[in-house]
């Protein structure tokens, strides 16, 4: 009998293309939307909301794992003048609504979509982050990331759940949003770029590879109840990264060697500060238990997970 999935977030980055990355493995698959959405191939189910009080009768009907990548994201220049609790309801309290719902259905494994930033903002060079290090969430979505991260764990402590959590570093791929589709934008005008000197390392998971992952954990028995770090598993500069965008654009990258500490501090005076730390500071993580653990490699090296990205700038 097939594993019958319940996958939340299929209109978003992430859970849009693994419902497609699903269905071409022939996985029978139900989407929770806030919305209609049609997706041939898929069953979908109309959730208008997901909080503390969403009920989950009927799209956890017959299902076998629930896929969680729905929630509220992080927002740089928030509305709220203190997030944290709308955070909370969504991310926390929604989750858990979810997952102990599903388990009193009778799901056998809930995969969670975490963050990286469970982890921290910024390791040291050369120090790449574990799944054993304490986690230090320095801001309002990964402190309620690791909030719903520890409930899930006690949730299957206490019931026949399987919790699997993966906590992707930057995701990229085709439809990228934010400041990575900027960065390509100004590397494809051709625009001059302050970022020649830049000696950092950063890790980054392209789409397809954090499908593969979260596939892999669907039904591998040594999946149940881990928490596994997800990337490429090969690190770049952002000085590197930029030249492999525009070698994936044909196009020259000008970058101009400007030290570090000058473009953290104009970016600073600008307002900037946070931005430009995500892009030039060093965040690595070790993939090395995914890798023994669930025999599992990056299907997708760098330079094609670029490639493909750029494809619809070209």
């Amino acid at each position: 009998m097939k594993n019958k999935i319940l996958l939340t977030g299929a209109s978003g980055f992430v859970g849009g293309s693994l419902a497609q990355a699903l269905l071409k493995q022939d996985k029978q698959v139900r989407i929770a939307v806030r919305s209609p959405l049609e997706l041939p191939g898929a069953e979908s189910v109309l959730v208008p909301a997901i909080d503390q009080q969403t009920l989950w009768s009927k799209p956890l009907k017959g299902i076998d794992t629930v896929i969680h990548c729905a929630g509220r994201a992080h927002i740089m220049n928030d509305l709220f003048d203190y997030p944290l609790p709308e955070y909370r309801r969504v991310n926390v309290a929604g989750t858990i609504n979810l997952a102990s719902q599903a388990a009193a259905a009778g799901v056998k494994r809930f995969i969670f979509l975490s963050s990286v930033k469970v982890n921290g903002e910024q390791s040291l060079t050369g120090q790449p982050y574990s799944e054993t290090d304490v986690p230090m969430p320095q801001n309002p979505y990964a402190i309620s990331k690791f909030e719903a991260e520890q409930a899930l764990m006690e949730l299957a402590d206490k019931t026949d759940l399987q919790v699997v959590i993966i906590r992707p570093t930057l995701v990229y791929g085709p439809g990228v949003k934010a400041n990575f589709f900027t960065m390509l934008r100004m590397v494809r005008l051709g625009m001059p770029l302050p970022f020649g000197s830049i000696d950092n390392k950063r890790s980054f998971i392209f789409l397809e590879n954090l499908h593969s992952l979260i596939i892999r954990c669907i039904d591998h028995p040594k999946a149940a109840n881990q928490l596994f770090l997800a990337s490429d598993g090969h690190d770049l500069s952002t000085t590197e990264l930029l030249r492999y965008c525009g070698h994936a654009m044909g196009v020259g990258v000008y970058l101009i060697p400007i030290p570090e500490s000058w473009c953290m501090l104009s970016a600073s005076l600008l307002g900037q500060g946070e931005a430009i730390q995500r892009l030039c500071g060093t965040l690595q993580v070790d993939i090395g238990k995914a890798k023994k653990l669930l025999d599992w490699e990056p299907p997708i090296s760098v330079r094609v997970g670029l490639e493909k990205t750029v494809q619809g700038l070209i």
